[in-house]
């Protein structure tokens, strides 16, 4: 597994887990609807993203004529600017 995959599947659990513990604890109503189905909704994004490499923003992006940028893959010597 890549290390931008594991970023991915760690980020979005940590929202998903402040958002769970915000709730649980008193500190925030996930049972209304709010701006904070909107993080949930980012945080589900990344988990999910790193374990099927789906992201939604990427269809939008390339739908607009965005193209992948090659920053951070490898160069021919096997490094890699990141």
């Amino acid at each position: 597994m890549e290390i931008n995959r594991i970023v991915s599947i760690f980020a979005g659990f940590m929202i998903m887990l402040s958002l769970g513990l915000a709730h649980w604890m008193g500190q925030a109503d996930l049972s209304h609807a709010s701006w904070l189905w909107l993080t949930m909704f980012v945080g589900f994004n990344l988990f999910q993203m790193g374990f099927t490499g789906f992201c939604p923003l990427v269809k939008v992006l390339k739908a607009f004529g965005m193209q992948n940028g090659e920053c951070c893959a490898p160069s021919k010597d096997g490094k890699s600017c990141c």
